[in-house]
Formats: structure tokens, C-alpha cells, sequence
């Protein structure tokens, strides 16, 4: 009963900590004979490492993988392949600064797992916060970059894209919706004229030691009809805690989820034609917890980071009342380095639901 592993058939289980010599995880269930290298795991792992831009924490990692096992080539094969074994992925800690947690030793964040952690088992992590920190995410990263390579085998390109479209209380203007654009700003934000207004926002921030959530969205197209089952085993329940799963995110939604409580039935309905098509989409590609074949559609609500500067009323661990307040380097806005890591949750659910569905119907 660790619940460190993720998944079913595609099976992920993460290991280390965030101030630890390395992390890492072993993904198994990982079908052979498809190409694989270290290349194609650090893109996605540049994309989420900290020091990428002011705003998110200045901690150096390069956060450079090793694949350690599960993969094969000889003088015969022209590329290294899977062998259908499990993955071994290693990702060294190289820029820990462990003495910025000693005034927190003995003292809970509020709003943060340190209690909780505590509460549960009787000694925690201070330093970086162990499992609690977001550096655990780089190994979800580096297995969702192999479960792209499992489905764009068994389905051609799908294609999972994620962007950041609320900061605080700063949000995009849809209508200016521009994938490419994320690639060009520290934001992920698919809103250009929205970059500078969040910069200054962040900006004030960063200066004043605080912290805002985000909202992210994921975008999955290519994913066929068919994933998920009905009940217990539904697509759209596993990736909402698939996201959930994720250090920091409070709530998710599926297609238009809440919005769809202020709907009418003729609003919310997705309508068909021919071809199939559907005329809108709503429901995020998921009807009745399987899979439509349109855009698989979600968000995620990040909380603002609880390392502030600002001091706030606690406990200690004798249960003593006094007040806490954190040093060293955080992020003003963690939703940032969030944007990936949701494209790799989304990822390692569509992947093992992919070979589920491959198990039960050929």
C-alpha cells in the first residue's frame, strides 16, 4: 500500500526525493520494438525544469536523464528499441540547498502537506518537502514522454498540447488562442497579447516573496473512440485523478465541466452529423466515461505555492503556536512548470487506457 505506482496495464511507479542524491521511476508494461532514447525523454524534461525563466524557482537542475534499462540496439537494428521489459529512468539532484529549510524544521507551512505529512506518518522531509515537492514531477515528465512514444505507435500522431490560461486573477482572451505562441513566451500562455500584463503581474509577485495559482488546459487530438469503460473503469475519472494527482492542483474539469451546471440541455448538447461529426464539444471527447474520438479536453486549477516570505500563524511540531515564513528558491507561480507535467499526466492515462482497450477488444 505504497501508492507510488500509476496506472494499470502502463505501469509507472516514481521514487525520490526532492533534496535526495537522485529521482527516478521504472515504467513497466511498455510494449517492445519502439524507438527510444534519452533525446526523446529530456525535451519534455527541459520544458518543466526550474531555473527556465525568473518566475519559476531559481534552483539550477538540468535535469538530465538515463535510461537504465528496458531498452536495446546491436550493429543489426538501426535504432534503439524497447524490449518490452521495465524502464528504468534516473535523474540526478545536483542543486540542493537544504540549509534554507533549518528554520523550518520543526514548523508547518500553512496551506502546505507539512502537517498532514507529519500527522500521517510521524516524521517528514523537511528539506524541499521530500515527495510533497514539485521536483517529484520530473519523473512523471520523463514517463509521460514514453507513454507519447506508446500511443503515437499504436495510433499514429496523437498530439497532447497544454497551456496556462489564467495567473492569479489574470486570464487570456480565447478568441487570440494561438498553440504556437506558447512555445515563444516563459508563460506557456497561447495568448500573446497577454504575455507583457503577466509579466509585470508576476513581476509584483516575485518582488513581494508571494505566490498566485493558475489554471491549466490539455488538449489530447488523435485519441480514437473507444478508451475507457463504463462505471468504474471510465476515462474521464482516471485523468481527473490523474490531475489531481499532481502536487498543488485543488480541482479539475472535464470539457466545460462547471460551466456546464448553469447550461440548458440544448446548450450543453454535443450534436452529431454524418462522418461522425460533432457540431461542438462540450462534453471534452468523453461520453459516458469512454473516449468519442474528438479532442480530449481538460482543466486544472494550481494553488499559489505555501513558501512565501510573508509570516503566517502556526504550530510546531510540539504543537506550540508561532508564526513561520520560508526562504530559498520558490515559485511565484508554480502553475508555470505545471503545463507539462499535466501533458504527461494525460499521457499516462491515455496509454494505459490504450492498452486496456487493446487487451479486452483485440
Amino acid at each position: 500500500m505504497s501508492h507510488n505506482t500509476f496506472g494499470h496495464l502502463f505501469r509507472v511507479t516514481t521514487f525520490g526525493e526532492s533534496h535526495g542524491p537522485a529521482l527516478g521511476c521504472v515504467v513497466d508494461g511498455c510494449p517492445p520494438g519502439i524507438a527510444l532514447t534519452e533525446a526523446d525523454i529530456q525535451a519534455d524534461l527541459d520544458r518543466r525544469k526550474p531555473g527556465s525563466s525568473k518566475f519559476v524557482t531559481q534552483r539550477k537542475e538540468p535535469d538530465a536523464v538515463r535510461i537504465l534499462s528496458g531498452v536495446f540496439q546491436d550493429e543489426r537494428m538501426p535504432e534503439q528499441v524497447t524490449t518490452g521489459t521495465p524502464i528504468a529512468l534516473l535523474i540526478e539532484n545536483v542543486d540542493q540547498r537544504s540549509k534554507d529549510y533549518a528554520d523550518i524544521r520543526d514548523k508547518f507551512r500553512p496551506g502546505h502537506a507539512d502537517y498532514t505529512y507529519w500527522a500521517k506518518y510521524g516524521v517528514r522531509d523537511y528539506k524541499g518537502s521530500g515527495r510533497a515537492s514539485a521536483r517529484e514531477t520530473a519523473a512523471r515528465v520523463a514517463a509521460g514522454a514514453v507513454a507519447r512514444k506508446v500511443l503515437n505507435s499504436l495510433y499514429g500522431e496523437v498530439k497532447i498540447r497544454a497551456a496556462l490560461i489564467q495567473v492569479g486573477t489574470q486570464k487570456i482572451d480565447r478568441a487570440r488562442w494561438d498553440w504556437a505562441e506558447t512555445a515563444n513566451n516563459p508563460f506557456f500562455c497561447p495568448d500573446a497579447s497577454a504575455v507583457a500584463p503577466w509579466t509585470e503581474y508576476l513581476e509584483s509577485i516575485r518582488k513581494a516573496g508571494s505566490s498566485v495559482g493558475a489554471i491549466v488546459e490539455v488538449v489530447a487530438e488523435g485519441v480514437p473512440a473507444g478508451l475507457g469503460a463504463p462505471i468504474y473503469g471510465k476515462l474521464d475519472a482516471d485523468l481527473a485523478s490523474a490531475l489531481m494527482s499532481i502536487n498543488a492542483v485543488k480541482g479539475v474539469e472535464i470539457g466545460d465541466g462547471f460551466l456546464t451546471a448553469a447550461m440548458t440541455g440544448e446548450e450543453n448538447a454535443d450534436e452529431m452529423r454524418a462522418g461522425p461529426a460533432f457540431l461542438a464539444n462540450h462534453a471534452g471527447g468523453i461520453l459516458g466515461g469512454i473516449s468519442s474520438g474528438q479532442p480530449v479536453v481538460a482543466r486544472f486549477a494550481v494553488k499559489p505555492t505555501s513558501s512565501i516570505l510573508t509570516p503566517k500563524q502556526t504550530i510546531d511540531v510540539t504543537g506550540a503556536e508561532t508564526e513561520v515564513f520560508t526562504k530559498g528558491r520558490h515559485d511565484p507561480c508554480v502553475g508555470i512548470r505545471a503545463v507539462p507535467i499535466g501533458e504527461a499526466m494525460m499521457a499516462l492515462t491515455l496509454a494505459d487506457h490504450a492498452l486496456r482497450h487493446r487487451g479486452q477488444n483485440g
